[in-house]
This record gives structure tokens, sequence and C-alpha cells, in this order.
């Protein structure tokens, strides 16, 4: 017998990328260069030319049996130790090869994670908005999605909002900055009173309560901005990774989980880690892209990219009258809708062949959000369907 909650679940899939779906059929419809597609968030700087190069090498002087054969469950230990390495002499952070389990990018990492924490009538928060993705692996864990709305002016946490969410039940919090969908960071004061925060509520309750950073972007911050990582605040951290937007390598999924190495219980976390990869079938990451990864630790795309794409579109933006927060890192804007209503602003902006992603599905409605890992090209052709846009909402004359 089919499962129906799966079956719902294939028929209603991701809000971006039915848009995004949507804009390869006006492609084919009416030409690409006629739609400005600002939908999925895939990186389009091409990843450096020696991670190319590497690739090639591998393939054509390398043993074919090693090259395409399994790794083990968590991952070559080659890799594993080049990854830690690398952690602790850019980090400052005392860690093992043994505290790594890689994976097939951040999205493996995440569900693993939440597999390995959470347990049936848990409680996992959400700093709402949030990358919609996250509930369904939450409910795939068997545990319920709590979002606290993070503060629609700065981005911070509500720690009010936060103090009520915690309770018994409460097996983790997700924390992603830079965040997707706004961009913004978390600040050191938001990490260091959440950090707290949880410490007082495991005391209270007896229990653990794991903070999970999604760090997909972790490279991605402009202007010399710090970014505070969890890891420095809270012992009983899990970051999930992914080389997709530092490497610019999506298709190739390959990321990692990091246990604390001041995790309360360091080996039964990782021990519970590797159980939830076996559950889910998530084992043996691919291993030309664990060997690839491993030759190039410390390298990125040229992401300063994406800080003259986010000036552009973001001066675009401000200049048609529509209300956004400057980002400081990732590649994504968050710009209010005029009427209120995220998803009557995407349709409008459908009209324009502009194909902006609206917030509800993020958890929190009247915001569409802008991916401007485009090419420039599109960003500057873009600007008069966005002013006929603003025009209709009265914001300028066209």
């Amino acid at each position: 017998m089919l499962n129906e909650k799966i079956i719902e679940l294939g028929k209603n899939s991701s809000e971006i990328r039915e848009l995004s779906e949507y804009g390869d059929k006006r492609k084919a419809e009416i030409g690409a260069e006629k739609v400005f597609d600002f939908s999925i968030g895939s990186p389009n700087v091409p990843c450096p030319d020696r991670v190319t190069q590497d690739y090639i090498d591998l393939i054509e002087k390398g043993d074919a049996t090693a090259i395409h054969g399994y790794t083990p469950a968590p991952g070559s230990m080659e890799t594993r130790k080049a990854v830690s390495s690398y952690i602790n002499e850019r980090y400052g952070i005392d860690c093992r090869p043994e505290d790594f389990y890689m994976t097939a990018g951040a999205a493996a990492s995440l569900a693993i994670t939440l597999k390995a924490v959470c347990g049936r009538g848990s409680q996992v928060i959400v700093l709402a908005p949030y990358f919609p993705e996250y509930k369904v692996f939450i409910e795939n864990a068997e545990a319920e999605t709590i979002e606290v709305s993070l503060d629609q002016e700065s981005f911070q946490p509500d720690f009010e909002a936060m103090s009520e969410a915690l309770n018994e039940k409460t097996a983790a919090v997700i924390v992603n900055s830079p965040n997707n969908p706004t961009g913004a960071l978390l600040s050191e004061e938001s990490l260091r009173k959440l950090s707290s925060m949880l410490m007082e509520a495991q005391n209270k309750f007896g229990t653990e309560i794991f903070l999970i950073s999604d760090e997909p972007y972790r490279e991605l911050v402009y202007d010399g901005a710090k970014l505070p990582l969890p890891l420095d605040y809270y012992n009983n951290t899990i970051v999930c990774y992914s080389y997709s937007k530092s490497l610019s390598l999506p298709g190739d999924r390959i990321g990692y989980i990091m246990v604390s190495p001041k995790a309360d219980r360091r080996k039964d976390v990782f021990t519970a880690i590797c159980g939830g990869g076996r559950s889910l079938g998530y084992i043996c990451a691919p291993g030309l892209a664990q060997q690839v990864v491993a030759m190039n630790q410390g390298v990125t795309s040229d992401i300063e990219k994406y800080a003259e794409n986010r000036d552009l579109i973001y001066d675009i933006i401000k200049k048609c009258g529509f209300e956004t927060v400057y980002p400081a890192g990732a590649f994504y804007l968050f710009v209010k809708s005029p009427s209120g209503d995220g998803r009557e602003f995407s349709e409008r902006a459908k009209n324009h062949e502009l194909l902006l992603v609206p917030s509800d599905s993020f958890g929190m409605k009247g915001y569409v959000r802008i991916s401007y890992c485009v090419s420039r090209e599109q960003i500057e052709k873009s600007a008069p369907a966005f002013r006929a846009l603003a025009a209709e909402y009265g914001l300028v004359n066209n």
C-alpha cells in the first residue's frame, strides 16, 4: 500500500522549484533573454578552475576503482582529515576527523542530524523566515516544527517568543546564518543570548537541546562583516555544511556534518549521526567529490561577484520604492510586498516576466525572495520590469 502522506508530499513540490520550472517553460516559449528568473539559489559563478582540473586529473590519472568505489559510510578518512585540519587552522577549533560525517550536501546533513537527535513527539524550533525544506526534514524525523519569528526590522531572534517556545519536548533549534531568505547574519549578541537561553533550558528540563547550525553560505559574507559561529558559543552544536555555494558545486552534492568537540556526549552524538545516516540510506557520499573537496579546503569561487550583484539589484529595488533590508551575506534580497501579500506580489510580477518567490512557504507572509546569483546582464535588463511593477503599486511614475 502506498504511503498517502508521501504521495501528498510528492504532489506538493517546493514552491521555489515550481517557480523555477515555470521559468524554464516561459523561457522556451518567449526566449530566455525575456524572462527575469530570480527564483532558485543556484550559483552562477563558475567553480574555480583548479577544482575542474582536479576532477579531470583524478579521472584521467587516478585509480578508477578507487575513484568510483565505496568509501566508508561516514566518508573517506583522508577527506575527513583534510576537513578537520582546515577547520582547526581556520577557526581555532580542536576537532578530530572522527567528528565529521561526509554527506550528499546540506540537505542530507540536515535530514541525518534531525533523525539523530529527534524522537517521536519531540519539537524543533526554527527561526522564521527559514528554508522551507526544514519542515519536511523535521516531520520525516517524526518531530514537530515550532516557528519563532525573527524581528522584521533586524531579522534577529525574538527572545521572548523563543523563551515561550522552549520546553521539555524541545530537541533542537535550527539557525542559518547568513540566512536564506533574508541575507541577514546572526549577531554575536544574539548568539550569546540564544546560547545562554538554551543552556538554562537544558538545566531546567534535564534534557539535551542541540543547536543545529545550517551553514551553506558561511563564506558568502560581504563588506568585511564578522560572522560569529555557533560553535564558539554553545557546546551542543552540530554543524551542517555544503560546498554547493562556496565552490559552486550544487549538482555534485557534497557536504558534511560536524559534531562540536565540546558536545556533552561527543562520541554518542556522532554515533547517532552514523545511525541516522544508515537509517536514511545516506552513507558513502560521492567519492570523487570527496577527493576533490579534500584537495580544495579554503578555496572558494569568486564570491565577490555576488556582492556586486547585490549592490546592483538593491539599487534598482530601492529606486523603485520597494522596501527591503540590505543583506550582509548569502545571495538573496527579501523584499516587502506593497500590498502586504507575498503571493499576490509574486503573481503580479509574473505579468512582467519577473520570477520572485513568495515568502509564505518560508514561514513569514508579506514578502518575496529575490535570488541574485544570476548574470549581471539579467539584473540590468530587469530594471524596466521592476519599474513597471512598482508603477502598478503607485510607487513610481512609469
